[in-house]
């Protein structure tokens, strides 16, 4: 089964909005364990407007799941992430004043960057994943990046979804399957819900996890954190 890992982000999100420490992101991303999420996900951004640097090494004392720790490999994060040392790092080319993930790298013009990097993390028995659109060609360079896998950037799938899911798939599957001939293992992450996360899970072959966030976290307002985890996890079961 694909496996669930939460992205806690927005919990971050809230409690950097009144100050102190509640939500607590500790509490929430053990809970988020013991509920049955397969990993935890964190996006440390320059500004630190919601997780902080703090939180990722607190984070590695504490989780027994997956971690991924998501970024744009400046200096400053490829520093954080080489001390902490978690089980992936996803690597993302969002500007500093990013609202969120919005692009994939392009692996043909950042190739050496991207090489160097993979290397680096690699040396510390880092997995990498690279962020990429649904892109054939940005496929069969970022395999000589070295990289173990890439995140399949799925905001265009899901937006257009509602309208017809199999044009929306479409280019995703045909990316999924370059990577997969390749020896590429596949993520994929960004928008995916309980509306459309089956059909993705059931349609993309390889498909080894899928990171997800607001859309979670959001649901979790309505529905709690336990029973919005189980859903989704049940979403990836059925596909």
């Amino acid at each position: 089964m694909t496996k669930l890992s939460v992205n806690i982000n927005k919990i971050a999100t809230l409690r950097n909005a009144r100050g102190g420490d509640t939500p607590n992101v500790i509490e929430a991303a053990l809970n988020a364990e013991r509920f049955g999420a397969q990993g935890i996900t964190v996006h440390p951004r320059p500004d630190e407007r919601h997780i902080r640097y703090a939180d990722v090494r607190d984070l590695k004392k504490v989780l027994t799941t997956e971690f991924n720790i998501e970024g744009n490999p400046i200096d400053r994060f490829t520093e954080l992430v080489l001390e902490v040392v978690p089980t992936q790092v996803t690597l993302v080319p969002d500007a500093a004043d990013a609202i969120t993930s919005n692009q994939g790298w392009d692996t043909k013009k950042h190739l050496d960057f991207l090489r160097k990097k993979v290397d680096t993390f690699h040396k510390k028995g880092i997995r990498v994943s690279i962020f990429l659109d649904p892109d054939l060609e940005m496929v069969r360079h970022a395999v000589e990046t070295g990289t173990d896998r890439i995140e399949l950037y799925t905001e265009a799938y899901a937006r257009n979804y509602a309208a017809d899911r199999e044009a929306a798939i479409a280019p995703y599957l045909a990316a999924a399957r370059e990577a997969q001939r390749l020896g590429l293992e596949i993520n994929g992450g960004h928008d995916l819900n309980l509306e459309n996360l089956r059909y993705f899970a059931r349609t993309i072959p390889g498909l080894e996890e899928v990171s997800i966030g607001h859309a979670l976290i959001s649901d979790a307002l309505y529905l709690g954190l336990e029973n919005t985890i189980q859903l989704y996890l049940r979403e990836l079961q059925e596909a």
